[in-house]
């Protein structure tokens, strides 16, 4: 028995959705301590593999095993495999009318308490707990009364989902594009809450097409996907590599 099994071990994985195969083979191991880079064309499978992960149902599972923390969690549930600690920020965070985001980071907040026997913490007692997690965003206590990501530019949708990941404190975060459609600043902020949340106990998974993301939150490992498998692994000089190569070499 492994006492000290990876966070995320993923083995031979293959998964489709509509009867089209998606991930194809997919191996991956992460420890904690570790931030991991996947990078590769469009439709290369990275998306799914965060979303397949998180417990998006809409996803078959074909063969192949997720364990974290050494037990398999397929017959989990998303918000069981969030509880447990495993947060995905999306690609297109979406909007959500009528609900504040006060209101429901929250309530995420005590779901988790609950699920652990915590005590739950009234609106009162949660502002100051989430007051000292905006500043690791850069975000005014003003932005909690709106709607959630209603009417919020695309660096503030981002920051939201670094919020809600800190709030959480998962150990294991899966980060789908998080740099996309920001400007320097607004990476340099978002880069700044990701590289203030990890420690030796975490582990993050970064999903880019940039290089850039990478000057600023350094991975230990980056690999390459295409057509539903990694492809190639190496240090972070792989990605610099495929900044000014492409990914036509490595075919």
């Amino acid at each position: 028995m492994n006492l000290n099994p990876p966070i995320l071990e993923i083995k031979n994985l293959k998964t489709s959705i509509n009867e089209n195969e998606i991930l194809k083979d997919l191996s991956l191991a992460v420890n904690k301590g570790e931030i991991h880079a996947i990078m590769g064309p469009n439709g290369s499978g990275k998306s799914t593999f965060s979303k397949v992960v998180a417990g998006h149902p809409a996803y078959e599972i074909i063969a192949g095993d997720i364990f974290f923390k050494g037990s398999s969690i397929l017959k989990l549930e998303p918000e069981e495999r969030s509880h447990l600690g495993i947060f995905l920020a999306f690609q297109y965070p979406i909007e959500i009318p009528g609900v504040s985001n006060e209101d429901f980071l929250r309530l995420a907040y005590n779901s988790k308490q609950k699920f652990y026997n915590r005590p739950e913490l009234d609106p009162i007692e949660f502002f100051s707990v989430i007051n000292e997690k905006l500043k690791l965003v850069d975000m005014d206590p003003a932005f909690l009364g709106r709607n959630i990501n209603e009417g919020f530019s695309g660096g503030e949708k981002k920051r939201n989902e670094i919020l809600q990941m800190i709030l959480l404190d998962s150990e294991l975060s899966i980060l789908d594009e998080t740099d996309s459609g920001l400007d320097i600043d607004a990476l340099k902020v978002i880069s700044k809450g990701i590289n203030t949340f990890m420690t030796p106990n975490k582990a993050i998974i970064l999903i880019t097409h940039y290089q850039r993301l990478l000057d600023y939150v350094k991975p230990n490992y980056v690999h390459v996907m295409q057509n539903g498998k990694i492809i190639k692994t190496g240090s972070a000089e792989l990605a610099k590599e495929l900044e000014l190569k492409g990914y036509e070499w490595l075919k």
